[in-house]
């Protein structure tokens, strides 16, 4: 499974790291950091998409550090900022690692910049408000005896004048620089705009390319949309267009089901939750075919799901039942539909009280993976499959002017980031100004309010993504996070 490869992985770069450190034993370190992989493994956020993508991300950049830590001779470090998705421990769970709850988790951003894995180690888990005390402890247990050390492999520590008289770099001067300086806004884009306009200018044609394929179709098919689902390359795209654009020539016939309907290029095939055409990209015109003339069987099946949402709405006092793509899993027809059959089923034996309209005006989405209730910051409540009835009438009640409050600074954050939006692309000359699914609006308006204040000439005519961390994707988008320096 990807929890077991990735371990494995994880475990043999911390082997190799640990070799040349005095501090720890292989086994040792790998047990120290036993609670951050349980806190932040991205197996645990199967239905939360954004959080899964921005720990896996997160999880390879500390791998790349790791490894570049201890290589022999490196010397071009950088402190490396991360950010992790930790999920919340149960109040009474002691020090078990495995003990997390199902009901939330934190974001939590830091800086890594020591030159040591004990340090390293330390600085991980202080930063997730982790416990430390075993690392300590294993730290004093497994030191030799001085009378064993050995010389050997002891790296050599060349006087400073030799560095003067040889012109070489200092590796220890370099490290104490690079602690003192921490990653800016400006630093990096002095550093990567030579880099992401030499890609985007090369990715121009391709990108003119794809916009033609997506109009082509659109207009051909009188789709409403063509999506992806994850951060393909231009190129990839195109392909995936040109694949559509094949089968419309061959079998146009089974492809007139599909007017107002949008298509989603996907890992799978079928109809998502959310009504939308879902295409594998690993999948043959065969299983495409198939799923175009499943379509109206799905729009049956689909008409079915909506009658079974009003009826959980007419159950929990007008409460509306939404399902939104950006939020979670993406599931497909059939996997939404059962879970809310099961609910429905559950919900009409226990025969709550509500009163008929008295929760008209909120919002809930149904999840599979979560025990307890919650409220999102958005202001749609998130309800688990198996929830209490007691228990869910409870909190719905307890919470219900909060919620509409949420709803309401919604609706202002979300007019509020448009703006800031439309004005940030109009100041700095963008040509694209977008975010990731992981950045809430909140963070969206507090990053481009502090970018209107700066004077930024290496983004005119660039694609800027809003992230959780600096990088340039193939095709020249310059990610930075949204809390940049």
């Amino acid at each position: 499974t990807f929890y077991y490869s990735t371990r494995l992985c994880l475990e043999k770069v911390l082997l190799q790291c640990i070799l040349q450190s005095r501090a720890l034993s292989g086994a040792d370190a790998i047990n120290a950091l036993r609670p951050f992989y349980f806190a932040v493994h991205p197996d645990f956020f199967g239905q939360h998409p954004k959080e899964r993508e921005v720990n896996e991300n997160s999880l390879k950049r500390l791998n790349g550090y790791l490894e570049n830590l201890q290589k022999p001779g490196f010397r071009s470090f950088k402190p490396t900022q991360l950010t992790f998705y930790v999920r919340e421990r149960e109040p009474n769970s002691s020090n078990v690692p495995e003990s997390f709850s199902a009901s939330g988790f934190r974001a939590v951003s830091f800086t890594l910049h020591t030159r040591d894995l004990l340090s390293t180690v330390l600085d991980i888990l202080n930063s997730c408000s982790l416990s430390t005390e075993h690392v300590q402890s294993l730290n004093e247990n497994s030191q030799p005896p001085k009378e064993t050390k050995s010389p050997l492999n002891r790296p050599i520590k060349w006087d400073k004048t030799y560095y003067s008289f040889t012109g070489f770099k200092d590796p220890e001067e370099e490290l104490e620089q690079a602690q003192r300086v921490e990653t800016t806004l400006i630093s990096w884009l002095d550093d990567n705009e030579a880099s992401a306009v030499k890609k985007l200018k090369k990715s121009l044609p391709l990108r003119k390319d794809l916009e033609r394929l997506k109009f082509e179709l659109s207009r051909q098919l009188q789709l409403s949309d063509i999506r992806w689902q994850r951060s393909w390359g231009i190129a990839h795209r195109c392909s995936q267009l040109h694949s559509l654009g094949r089968l419309v020539q061959q079998r146009p016939e089974v492809l007139k089901s599909v007017k107002g309907r949008t298509v989603v290029f996907t890992d799978r095939s079928g109809m998502s939750a959310a009504g939308h055409i879902m295409l594998g990209t690993m999948d043959v015109h065969h299983h495409w075919t198939k799923i175009f003339e499943r379509l109206p069987n799905y729009y049956k099946l689909q008409k079915k799901l909506l009658l079974l949402e009003e009826r959980i709405s007419q159950l929990l006092g007008g409460i509306e039942v939404i399902y939104i793509e950006e939020l979670q899993p993406l599931l497909t027809l059939e996997e939404y539909y059962e879970i809310l059959d099961n609910f429905y089923n559950k919900l009409r034996d226990s025969r709550l009280p509500f009163h008929p309209r008295s929760l008209r005006g909120l919002q809930m989405i149904l999840e599979s993976d979560r025990y307890a209730p919650s409220l999102h910051e958005l202001g749609h409540f998130t309800i688990p499959m198996i929830c209490d009835p007691a228990a869910l009438q409870w909190f719905i009640f307890s919470k219900a002017q909060e919620a509409r409050e949420n709803l309401k600074r919604k609706e202002e954050l979300m007019i509020t980031e448009k703006e800031l939006i439309d004005t940030s692309t109009e100041r700095f000359s963008l040509h694209r100004l977008y975010k990731e699914p992981s950045v809430s609006s909140a963070q969206m308006i507090d990053c481009c309010r502090r970018l209107l204040e700066e004077s930024l000439p290496y983004l005119q005519g660039m694609h800027l993504c809003i992230s959780h961390f600096y990088s340039v994707l193939q095709d020249g988008d310059l990610c930075i996070p949204w809390n940049w320096k």
